[in-house]
């Protein structure tokens, strides 16, 4: 019986004991889940402090930074990247290099991104100093890349304009518009007469010339078109571009606006002219005519060159010295004439193998038509065998263009020298038929001076005009020069 009580006790005890420790399993479990989830949200919290920490001092576009690999330590300013992976970085000589997160070491920031403020004028201005008005229209002359976005950010507010080009503080005060952010080859007519209008209003102003920076691809035909608009001025207007970007190492941007403001302040140039690098190096610009210049080269920064002409002036960019090349050119108007309208229908044909009529039939109605004919001014009007039966339909098309009413003017192909249609049968033939030559004018001149003459003078007037020099663009007589391509 005892015994039996004992085994019950015994069983109770046992079962007591169970259940202490059963409750103590379940509290510590609680606790254990409890204290591992704590760790784990701990673990979250720190995570996200060491994001923010490490994007607070997180390298961004527009920084310039050291990267760091095992084989190489490159720096440079950090722009937007297309890829995640991948951390571009431009060079200080101007070009990109792409760096994979995987083979970085260290990424070091060096200086923040400065983000410019807007300002319409200078605070203060030099009162010793002449003032230059400076007119953007586009292209990179007064742009930066905006390493924060990817685009490309006008620096065009007077205090950003100094920041950029800092020589002009001792050169002259500074005011500045932005017409138009344009590539320049989507220059029209318009754009023209809207330049004009705000060379108007800046002259009107007082200020001693006006630089107008725009993209080079059609800057020497805005000089020419600007050149014709602008019959007599009282102050310098120079028309300014860049080949190479302003973040660029190899930028020409600031050279060539500051050697136009130095001859802006010397000179006793009153016409429209193109400032641009004379030499591939940074030692001097040339100051070129506003209707005998082309763009010659794509990329160079010498790319500019005078044809069948001379510079007017070269401007030593260290020093600021000009030096004349030659004593006949524009002198400052007692006062501004603009004439701006130009006629919208003109066109320009360039000549080459293989021509149909249809090409020629589609200035049909047209009020003008410049040809760039071949050699001496000549186009495929002649059948000398059955293969050019065609070239018959064409010479007809020829005379039903000019019996509609378009005036057609011929220039050369060639870069250099003239139009002499008087040589060969074929130049006597288009004359015959009312093509006028136009001398030894480039093609784009041609065309925006006999826009600009259907615009503003009787039709019958034209011809004469055409043939004669109004502002510098045809030469009386060409001199022989050997080295004819100016280096």
């Amino acid at each position: 019986m005892r015994l039996r009580i004992r085994s019950r006790c015994s069983s109770k005890r046992c079962s007591g004991l169970f259940l202490n420790l059963f409750n103590h399993f379940i509290l510590c479990s609680h606790f254990f889940i409890t204290f591992k989830s704590f760790l784990f949200w701990l673990g979250k919290m720190i995570t996200y402090l060491n994001y923010l920490f490490s994007h607070r001092h997180m390298p961004e576009p527009g920084d310039t930074v050291i990267i760091t690999t095992h084989e190489t330590e490159e720096r440079g300013i950090l722009v937007p990247s297309p890829k995640k992976e991948t951390h571009l970085l431009k060079l200080e000589n101007g070009y990109n290099m792409g760096f994979h997160t995987k083979d970085i070491v260290k990424m070091k920031v060096v200086q923040k991104a400065v983000v410019p403020t807007s300002s319409s004028s200078l605070s203060t201005k030099n009162a010793k100093l002449p003032t230059i008005a400076i007119l953007h229209t586009g292209g990179t002359i007064a742009s930066k890349v905006d390493y924060r976005t990817g685009g490309v950010a006008t620096e065009f507010t007077p205090e950003e304009l100094v920041a950029l080009f800092p020589e002009l503080q001792s050169i002259c005060n500074v005011e500045s518009e932005l017409i138009a952010q344009m590539w320049s080859d989507d220059l029209r007519f318009a754009h023209f007469e809207l330049i004009a209008k705000s060379i108007e209003k800046y002259v009107k102003k007082g200020v001693d010339g006006i630089i107008i920076g725009m993209g080079t691809d059609n800057l020497a035909v805005a000089s020419a078109a600007l050149s014709f608009i602008i019959e007599s001025s009282p102050v310098p207007i120079i028309l300014v571009g860049a080949q190479r970007s302003s973040d660029r190492g190899s930028t020409d941007a600031a050279m060539n606006v500051v050697c136009a403001a130095h001859f802006i302040t010397q000179t006793d140039f009153g016409g429209v002219a193109i400032c641009m690098h004379e030499h591939s190096s940074d030692t001097t610009c040339a100051i070129l005519p506003g209707t005998k210049t082309a763009k010659l080269h794509s990329s160079r920064r010498d790319a500019f060159q005078a044809v069948n002409d001379s510079a007017i002036a070269s401007v030593n960019y260290k020093t600021g010295d000009v030096t004349y090349g030659k004593d006949v050119y524009r002198r400052k108007a007692k006062e501004l004439v603009v004439t701006p309208k130009m006629e919208e229908k003109v066109g320009l044909l360039k000549i080459h193998v293989n021509m149909v009529p249809e090409q020629f039939l589609l200035y049909k109605g047209w009020k003008g038509l410049v040809v760039e004919g071949t050699g001496l001014g000549h186009m495929p009007t002649q059948v000398p065998n059955d293969d050019a039966k065609i070239h018959a339909k064409i010479a007809k098309a020829i005379e039903d263009v000019i019996a509609s009413g378009c005036v057609v003017v011929m220039t050369t192909q060639c870069v250099f020298g003239q139009v002499n249609m008087n040589v060969y049968s074929k130049g006597r033939d288009h004359l015959q038929a009312g093509v006028i030559p136009g001398q030894d004018m480039l093609a784009n001149t041609a065309l925006v001076k006999l826009s600009w003459l259907l615009a503003n003078y009787e039709k019958e007037k034209i011809p004469l005009l055409l043939q004669q020099n109004l502002r510098g663009e045809i030469n009386e007589q060409l001199t022989f020069d050997k080295t004819f391509v100016k280096r």
